[in-house]
């Protein structure tokens, strides 16, 4: 089928969500992808983020097929094989790479990143409600007192300015980004937003309303507004304000987590423990999969019935998942860091190139009002390259994880060779 025709049928029978190149994907293997009609890429997005060992990597690929005759979903009703072993490994790289810590995290699986942060929001102002009512109990209300002790624990959760949570009602509630709200008013109440990096500001908004605050909930490094980082001293003002006020700090690390910034997670980059993690995307090398992880007295809120999935944590995703993090826990943390460096390197001798900003292989860079960055991600495709547009003078760069120097090397050449003419 021609792409033409693809395009065609996509027209009539699938809804136009998306404003798509004009390329049809059919195969792939590490960095590079083809298409229909035999033309090559360099690929600097990875699916959003997502292809973390690069396309079709053999060890996913030998535990689907593996996993696929054995097993392709039964439902959390009944115990998965390999969940356990994979949770723990989450749990040991949330505590840097210690699975013995005395206390572990537990995780719930769902299918994206929009899901885990559901799941977050719903964990934070159930464990404020919980932590209520144990406290009415344990002086002496009666029951009514106790109703009431719950009913009236915090409920808000603070976001930041230009975040981005995900397109579900409630992560879009906590994405602070009014273009994309308008649309689908009313949306969830009880989120409000604060400018990143201002400690001053977050600081008055707990002096205003830390009766009513149960959590904090942030990306350390802003991904779709175009990787904008979270300073060091910001985030221990969170930390030390949530804390304070008994609120939980929540990381969105959907983006930035599963060694995309080298580190297993990207908060470790900047000496805070947040209470919640979400992740998704690069978790499971190309299968969807997301996950949401708490230490185990915060997790406890959560009773059967209180939250679920259908699909989350399938006998395939965790399959996936496990193959992926054994691979990127050998190894691929120096050579993110190493990597990531040499792309900014390189990225700042880009012409017309105003500011680089990342870590690890999460990076962007804008350039001067000269350039129409969406025209040049179009403009990139006969040139070869995958690349992503942020914003009308943004690029961002989300290659695999399993990204060499010479791939770097070749995408910069012909970005500069674009920018130049």
């Amino acid at each position: 089928m021609s792409l033409e025709q693809q395009q065609e049928l996509e027209s009539q029978y699938v809804m136009h969500t998306f404003a798509r190149k004009p390329v049809e994907l059919v195969s792939g293997k590490g960095m590079e992808v083809e298409d229909a009609e035999g033309n090559t890429y360099l690929d600097f997005i990875a699916g959003i983020g997502v292809c973390s060992l690069g396309h079709c990597h053999p060890v996913i690929t030998k535990a689907l097929q593996d996993q696929s005759q054995r097993l392709i979903h039964v439902s959390n009703y009944y115990y998965i094989e390999g969940r356990g072993e994979l949770s723990r490994k989450i749990s040991g790289l949330l505590n840097g790479g210690d699975p013995a810590s005395p206390e572990p995290w537990q995780t719930f699986y769902a299918n994206s990143g929009a899901e885990a942060n559901e799941c977050a929001i719903k964990l934070a102002r159930l464990y404020a409600r919980k932590n209520a009512e144990e406290a009415a109990r344990a002086a002496g209300a009666d029951d009514a007192q106790i109703k009431q002790a719950f009913d009236g624990a915090p409920r808000t959760i603070v976001v930041l300015d230009r975040s981005f949570h995900g397109r579900t009602l409630a992560t879009l509630a906590a994405t602070a980004q009014p273009a994309k709200q308008e649309a689908f008013q009313p949306l969830p109440g009880g989120f409000v937003s604060t400018p990143i990096n201002d400690i001053q500001a977050l600081t008055r908004l707990f002096e205003q309303q830390g009766h009513d605050i149960c959590a904090v909930m942030l990306e350390c490094i802003q991904g779709e507004s175009g990787v904008h980082p979270c300073t060091k001293e910001f985030l221990e003002a969170v930390r030390n304000l949530t804390k304070e006020h008994g609120a939980l700090m929540v990381c969105d690390e959907v983006q930035t987590g599963i060694f995309r910034c080298g580190t297993p997670f990207g908060f470790q980059h900047f000496g805070v423990t947040p209470d919640i993690v979400t992740m998704a995307k690069g978790i499971a090398g190309g299968m969807p999969m997301g996950a949401c992880a708490a230490p185990a007295h915060i997790a406890k809120a959560y009773q059967p019935g209180d939250h679920g999935t259908t699909f989350g944590g399938s006998c395939l995703a965790v399959a996936a998942a496990t193959a992926t993090l054994d691979t990127l826990s050998n190894g691929f943390q120096q050579h993110v860091q190493e990597t990531g460096e040499y792309m900014r390197q390189q990225l700042a001798g880009v012409s017309k190139v105003k500011e680089v900003r990342g870590v690890g292989l999460m990076n962007a860079i804008d350039l001067d009002e000269s350039v129409d960055a969406p025209a040049l991600v179009q403009k990139a495709l006969g040139k070869g390259l995958l690349l992503n547009a942020t914003g009308a003078h943004t690029l961002r760069f989300l290659p695999p994880l399993v990204c060499e120097k010479g791939d770097i090397d070749a995408m910069v050449e012909r970005l500069n060779q674009m920018i130049e003419a």
